[in-house]
């Protein structure tokens, strides 16, 4: 039996609050991505530059955060910052996305990504391996896969947070140890022939498109800056959702001082551990190896060349435990955003409810089902790309809005203040608009879509926002 004025248990401590913000973060983008990066830049320089950029705008986000975080410590997070820096149309259109594709197609992704290093295991549960077919749709194993891994993990997490949070901190615990573990191994491997090729004083800092044939082509200056957003693009996915643990606020021990830590101690973590596995490959792979690497997989190019054949099964299962982990840590935090909409009227309003384990369950389900039909779809991973752009404007909007509070509502208990303002913040609002508009002008074909499904929850606030008015 539902018990209406159940609570949110604070259960979560600063250990398991940092690990989700890291293990969200932590999914299969850095065993993958800077083959991409790595094509769009054709120099070590410029690719790890590209990390470090996209690594000090996610701290510097994160930092931010803490004061929004201590002075509004409630489920739902960013939505909630959004509405009390602004109104509740820029959190609505926030949420509407967040729910129709930010997190729902990223959940999908994640989980397609499992089933499809699952399949180094068990050939059989490949991507390639149809088991319906009904004239040009198809459904693959790896989707059934991905959609069992989701439907697991929701179910886990609908029997309270106590079990959600010993997955994620056990998971996230492990990968960090594997990843820095590889990272180990990795320069212990080290090849002094490669390094000295990718860190030559002459191509080091060439920045030009390396094709996956190994031949390299020169930037006009403005293309040199469309490869530079384009580059970001992949980092900054790898690094996205580290603001996790502001959305379950309402279960973190001493939340006014520990969401803020959770998020500079997470972002932290992952930072590092991004920035020095990338200077791995570039010990271990020339750049023209890891742009051609199959399906983009670098850490599997890397791990071949550091443990031979069988570093195939060593990066597959750590990256079967990484999207794993990953994937629960984003369910968790997702379902709080729709409970705090919820409770605004602006959302079902079953999903403003706690079941008996004091967890947003019907929240849950219902991400689980349009994770589901994204996984059945096979277009998230457009979607992703889609999105990419609006999920940076809404960043760029949250830490505006430290600013903005500071001035309008000056009264306001911060025991926590951003760091560095407002030079931080300010930066940081500057780099976002920079890559706002270069994805605008140089990736139109991904970013006007994205931001056609947020302005499409503009009418949807108004026809709900109505209807919500008519029945008070």
């Amino acid at each position: 039996m539902e018990q209406p004025k159940q609570s949110f248990q604070k259960s979560m401590s600063l250990l398991d609050a940092t690990m989700l913000v890291a293990g969200s973060m932590i999914g299969s983008g850095i065993f993958i991505v800077s083959a991409d990066i790595s094509r769009h830049t054709g120099s070590a320089g410029w690719m790890m530059l590209i990390w470090v950029i996209c690594g000090f705008m996610t701290l510097t986000a994160a930092l931010t955060y803490g004061e929004l975080s201590a002075m509004f410590p409630k489920a739902g997070g960013q939505y909630v910052y959004l509405r009390e820096a602004y109104n509740p149309l820029v959190s609505f259109v926030f949420g509407w996305t967040f729910f129709a594709v930010i997190q729902t197609a990223t959940i999908a992704a994640v989980g397609v990504a499992f089933a499809k290093f699952t399949a180094y295991l068990f050939p059989s549960l490949d991507e390639d391996v149809y088991l319906l077919t009904l004239g040009d749709y198809q459904i693959s194993s790896a989707q059934v896969v991905a959609i069992a891994v989701i439907t697991l993990l929701t179910f886990i997490n609908s029997r309270g947070i106590n079990s959600g949070k010993l997955v994620q901190t056990t998971l996230t615990l492990i990968k960090i140890a594997s990843l820095l573990l590889l990272i180990l191994f990795g320069f212990l491997a080290f090849k002094h022939e490669i390094w000295h090729v990718n860190w030559n004083a002459e191509d080091m800092w060439s920045l030009r498109r390396l094709n996956v044939d190994g031949t390299y082509e020169s930037y006009s200056t403005f293309g040199a800056f469309g490869a530079i957003s384009a580059a970001m693009v992949g980092a900054l996915f790898s690094s996205d959702s580290w603001h996790s643990s502001s959305s379950v606020a309402g279960e973190i021990k001493n939340p006014k001082r520990n969401i803020g830590l959770s998020l500079a101690l997470g972002t932290t973590i992952v930072t590092v551990i991004y920035l020095l596995t990338n200077l791995m490959y570039t010990a271990i792979l020339d750049l023209p190896q890891m742009a051609s690497a199959a399906k983009d997989r670098v850490a599997m190019s890397a791990a071949q060349e550091i443990f031979g054949p069988f570093g195939i099964t060593i990066i597959a299962v750590m990256i079967m435990v990484s999207t794993f982990g990953c994937n629960n840590g984003i369910i968790l935090a997702g379902a709080r955003v729709y409970y705090s909409m919820a409770q605004d009227g602006l959302f079902f309003k079953k999903v403003g409810n706690l079941n008996k384990n004091a967890v947003p369950a019907y929240g849950l389900w219902l991400q689980c089902v349009i994770a589901c039909m994204w996984c059945l779809s096979g277009k998230y991973g457009d979607l992703l790309d889609m999105i990419t752009c609006v999920v940076v404007v809404f960043y760029v909007l949250a830490v505006a809005g430290v600013i903005r509070l500071r001035y309008t509502r000056p009264d306001l208990e911060r025991p926590y203040k951003a760091f560095g303002y407002p030079y931080l913040p300010i930066i940081y609002i500057l780099m976002g608009i920079a890559f706002i508009v270069l994805m605008l002008i140089y990736k139109p074909d991904y970013t006007v879509p994205g931001i056609l499904i947020t302005l499409a929850g503009v009418p949807i606030f108004y026809f709900v926002n109505s209807k919500v008015k008519k029945n008070v």
